[in-house]
């Protein structure tokens, strides 16, 4: 217990330090967002009054003690286009871009896992080529590219799914998934090259083991020495990786949410941004790097179950 709550205060202490860099940056910005409010033909009378009523003034360490401690409250301030909560916004557009990453991580452990366990067992063979080849295309390609790229094949000249939209899992779930297609599909094609690669990699170092050797010696059959003893003890790196890409996969959000109009949390950043209202962009992020700090958690407990050895 001890050193889990030695791992929860560090991952707490890169939360305050990352939520302080989230809110300097966002102040920080050039523009005015009283604008936002007010309008261009605010008087400067008008902008003075309403940056006092919002603190703006008050030096920057006086403004992020008190938006911390209203978010510890969970009030992340209003939005000053919309006067919604941002709370509020945030708890609508959070499930679609967790569904777009939690699909994401399926994919590239469902596809991800078994090429480069393949790719490992027939190492310098055509396949281990093929999928190499393959592996490599798919980091070269950048999230817009390719999203754009699957919008043209498979909406517009193919007509399978629509190019945009989305609909709540829960009012209809087929529907749901057919949009989800494509943004999963742009989003997680990266990721199962690197788990491929990660994969392909521990498993040709697992396969070299005393302990596989010894398990085909006994008579082991090939398929138990792979998935069984190589795969199991393989796992650890693969699960750090799958970890560490959680918050590239939200942070990649921002861009597939935009090119396929998802109401999501990436969208509601750009839109935050684009508006000015700080507000929302401050409270998106730091909900985005909050779910990774949880994840990263998460990733550390599971080692231990993945291998008795290690300990938190």
């Amino acid at each position: 217990m001890k050193r889990l709550a030695n791992k929860a205060t560090q991952l707490a202490t890169v939360l305050v330090i990352s939520s302080f860099m989230v809110f300097a940056i966002g102040a920080l910005l050039p523009g005015d967002p009283t604008l936002t409010v007010l309008g261009e033909n605010a008087t400067v009378q008008q902008r003075a009054q309403l940056r006092e009523e919002l603190g703006l003034d008050d030096p920057i360490i006086v403004r992020y003690a008190h938006w911390a401690v209203n978010s510890l409250r969970g009030d992340l301030g209003t939005s000053l286009r919309t006067q919604e909560p941002v709370g509020t916004i945030i708890a609508e557009r959070l499930p679609i871009t967790l569904e777009l990453t939690f699909l994401s991580v399926v994919l590239a452990v469902v596809v991800g896992i078994p090429l480069g366990v393949a790719s490992a067992k027939w190492r310098g063979g055509a396949l281990d080529l093929g999928i190499g080849v393959v592996g490599l295309s798919s980091l070269a390609v950048p999230y817009f590219w390719l999203g754009i790229l699957l919008i043209l094949f498979f909406s517009i000249r193919l007509g399978w799914v629509p190019p945009s939209g989305h609909v709540p899992f829960f009012e209809d779930p087929l529907e749901n998934l057919r949009l989800m297609i494509l943004p999963v599909l742009t989003v997680g094609t990266a990721m199962v090259a690197l788990v491929m690669r990660q994969t392909r990699t521990a498993m040709l170092e697992a396969l070299s083991q005393d302990y596989v050797r010894t398990a085909r010696a006994k008579g082991t059959s090939e398929a138990k020495a792979v998935l069984y003893h190589a795969l199991r003890n393989a796992l650890n790196p693969i699960v750090t990786i799958v970890g560490l890409q959680f918050g590239a996969l939200m942070g990649g959000a921002v861009v597939t949410e935009t090119i396929f109009s998802m109401p999501g949390l990436g969208r509601l950043v750009v839109d935050g941004i684009f508006n000015r209202d700080l507000a929302v962009v401050q409270g998106a992020i730091l909900t985005i790097v909050l779910c990774v700090v949880v994840i990263n958690l998460l990733t550390d407990l599971l080692y231990s179950q993945l291998d008795p050895r290690i300990k938190l």
